[in-house]
């Protein structure tokens, strides 16, 4: 049997700006942006560059409860991990476009992390793992 997650919902606030952050600023690839008549909703998914079946649901917040969770989906705890091949290529890419980082560089046993924020504040790690933790 094999088994992968496919999708990760994350909530956001617009669609729009969503994408200009996740392809725009972090480089990510847009998979699919299809309007859905019958919800009154975009299905918007990006997926980082050169992964084959990771990939984020833009989803857009429609209540008042959803809307509460954008940028604390996981009560300040990282969120999600991107994993690079260079992650000195890509933290000095990603600070050059603005994006905040609050916890510098630091090599760990399982590799060099460093975490930063989304456009939302959802704390993501920027880890490229040593060989022996891919």
């Amino acid at each position: 049997m094999k088994q992968s997650l496919g999708l990760v919902s994350l909530v956001v606030r617009d669609y729009d700006e969503a994408l200009a952050f996740f392809i725009g600023t972090l480089g990510f690839r847009l998979v699919e942006d299809t309007f859905v008549p019958e919800q009154s909703k975009r299905w918007v998914v990006v997926s980082p560059p050169g992964a084959s079946e990771s990939q984020l649901l833009l989803a857009r917040a429609s209540t008042p409860e959803q809307e509460s969770h954008i940028g604390g989906q996981t009560g300040g705890r990282v969120f999600l991990f991107l994993y690079t091949d260079d992650f000195w290529r890509d933290y000095e890419s990603y600070r050059a476009k603005g994006v905040v980082f609050v916890r510098e560089p630091k090599e760990e046993p399982y590799g060099t992390v460093a975490v930063f924020l989304d456009l939302y504040g959802n704390m993501w790690d920027l880890l490229q793992p040593t060989q022996s933790h891919i």
